[in-house]
């Protein structure tokens, strides 16, 4: 081999492997900017999802405080808001959840309560249905924030 192809050759080699990892480091970048985004995407939906459940039951459980009879389309509507999570979050989530609705429910078969039976309820802990579901949620979250 004469030794003028020698440095060519070399040239060459230095200029392609330059030239894909440039290319590598491009892809890579792009490839972790696009997941973060998802990830960022997917945080904003569940956050919508959870949101949308908890103005819908708090509104559910204190129309169950002073109604015998709920309107089944808007507990539909609830178990709808479930049936997401269970398709987007941890099982745990949706197991809150529904036991968030149970309580709905049974509030709505138990006798009315007036604003004198408020002081009662706050002492037994029984005005906050969702503190377990809302703090699952906010574990979740965290954890996705974090990954």
């Amino acid at each position: 081999m004469d030794s003028a192809y020698v440095p060519a050759l070399a040239a060459l080699a230095g200029s392609t492997i330059g030239g894909l990892t440039s290319f590598a480091t491009t892809w890579l970048t792009q490839q972790t900017q696009f997941r973060a985004k998802q990830l960022v995407h997917e945080i904003s939906r569940r956050e919508q999802l959870y949101r949308d459940f908890i103005e819908e039951a708090s509104k559910l459980y204190a129309d169950a405080y002073e109604h015998d009879e709920a309107e089944t389309s808007k507990l539909v509507n609830l178990y709808a808001l479930v049936s997401r999570m269970r398709v987007r979050s941890a099982p745990r989530i949706s197991e809150n959840a529904d036991k968030a609705v149970r309580l709905i429910i049974d509030t709505y078969l138990a006798p009315n309560k007036t604003f004198r039976d408020v002081p009662k309820l706050l002492e037994d802990d029984a005005m906050d249905p969702l503190r377990d579901f809302s703090n699952v949620c906010r574990e979740e979250l965290r954890t996705l924030r974090s990954s």
